[in-house]
Parts: C-alpha cells; sequence; structure tokens
C-alpha cells in the first residue's frame, strides 16, 4: 500500500519537475530604482532617445512624468520629439504594418511589458535587465544580432553603441569584442535606470500604493485591537 501510494505522489509530481527543468535562461538581479526619482527621470529619457522611436507605451501620458520629479516644462523641451503635448499619449507614429515589414512582428507596447515578463524564474525587471545586457554578434541573423535571453530576437541591439559588440564563445559564455562608449559597468547602471522606468511605466502609483498600504494596516491593527477588547467585554460574563 505504501509503495502504491508512493508511486500515485510521483506521478502526480512528475509535471511538475518537468517543469521546473524547463525554467529558461539565468536571470541577473536587476538593481531597484522604483523608488529614486534621478535614476527614473535618466530611464525616461533612454526611453524616448532609444526605445520610443519603435516601441509605444500607449497606456502612459507624458504628464505623468511630473510624478518622478519633471515639471512640464522639462518634459516638453527634453522627452517630446514630435508635435505631441504634454497631456498625450505616448505614442509612436510608426504604423503596425511598416514595423512588422521591417521586423518580421511589430514591436510591443511597452507600458506594461515589465509586469508582463514576470515569471517563476524571475521577475519582469530581472528579465529586461538580462536581456538589454545580453545581446551578441550573430551575422546569421537578419539584423546581424541576437540574444541569450529572447533566442532568435527580430529586435537588433538599439544600445550597441553605449554597450559594444558582445560575441558569444565556449559554454553561451558572452565577452565584449569591441567596446563601446560607456564602461561595462555604467552600461549596466543605464540599463538599471532604463528598467526602473519601464517598472514605473507597467504601475505608476506604486510606491503610492505601498505608503497608503502601510497605513492601512496600522489602522487594521488598531481597530482588531479595539475588536479584540469588545469581544473580551461582551463574553466576560460567560467565561
Amino acid at each position: 500500500m505504501k509503495k502504491l501510494l508512493f508511486l500515485v505522489i510521483m506521478a502526480l509530481c512528475a509535471p511538475l519537475a518537468g517543469f521546473a527543468s524547463e525554467g529558461g535562461p539565468h536571470l541577473d538581479k536587476a538593481p531597484d530604482r522604483t523608488n529614486d526619482p534621478a535614476a527614473l527621470q535618466h530611464g525616461a529619457k533612454i526611453f524616448v532617445n532609444y526605445c520610443q522611436s519603435c516601441h509605444s507605451a500607449s497606456y502612459m501620458r507624458y504628464n505623468r512624468l511630473r510624478d518622478i520629479g519633471l515639471n512640464e516644462t522639462q518634459i516638453r523641451e527634453n522627452l517630446i520629439f514630435s508635435s505631441d503635448k504634454v497631456g498625450d499619449l505616448m505614442k509612436v507614429a510608426m504604423q503596425p504594418a511598416e514595423a512588422k515589414a521591417w521586423f518580421g512582428v511589430a514591436p510591443p507596447d511597452l507600458t506594461v511589458i515589465a509586469r508582463a515578463r514576470a515569471s517563476e524564474a524571475g521577475s519582469g525587471a530581472d528579465w529586461l535587465y538580462t536581456y538589454l545586457r545580453s545581446f551578441y554578434r550573430d551575422d546569421t541573423r537578419p539584423t546581424g544580432w541576437n540574444n541569450l535571453v529572447f533566442e532568435n530576437v527580430g529586435m537588433p541591439h538599439v544600445l550597441w553603441q553605449l554597450q559594444g559588440q558582445q560575441v558569444l564563445g565556449e559554454g553561451h559564455k558572452l565577452s565584449l569584442a569591441k567596446p563601446g562608449t560607456l564602461k561595462p559597468a555604467e552600461y549596466d547602471a543605464l540599463v538599471a535606470d532604463l528598467v526602473g522606468y519601464l517598472q514605473y511605466m507597467g504601475e505608476p502609483v506604486a510606491q503610492t500604493r505601498k505608503r497608503v498600504g502601510i497605513f492601512v494596516l496600522i489602522g487594521l491593527a488598531v481597530l482588531f485591537a479595539f475588536a479584540y477588547a469588545l469581544k473580551r467585554e461582551y463574553w466576560k460574563d460567560v467565561h
């Protein structure tokens, strides 16, 4: 009987073991920039200069950047390079059909990409942080680039001038063949700022939610104390 029970448990757990073995590539832990306004402002600058030419953030308005310490003049003069207004959505002029013809697939909207990429292997921020640092030269690909995290990705390495050119060596190890304008540590910091901004776009009120949540828990604790004291008063004669 015990042997039969053991076999049943093993049979039920086998699919779970298979899922665990398919966990995907190792993800590096992304530095937390979500509570650093200066880093988020830098990330917003990187986003509009390097990402927004192809990727929209159509659920995000420019004026939400006031929440990270920018005023409307700074937003208008430094982060808007079109006829868009501060209250407009962060869309791109590129048409989906054109993007699909050029890249094979239309670039995804990035408003909630940090939340969409979350998995058991790590958070969405970890995935993005590792992905943006894992491009390497691959002449077999149409763009000339490939990625360890997203194999055969259609996106070119738009930050290659900053990072330089990596090559894939033995054991799937990346090495820097041609340095970029930034040192590796500087590039990693830049990517961390960009990922922090992508996290912010996914939930602009995250920090407010966390602060309010603390007060809510404190309030519930106080109410619980009063409720417990009231319960004892009502039931003291029963016990």
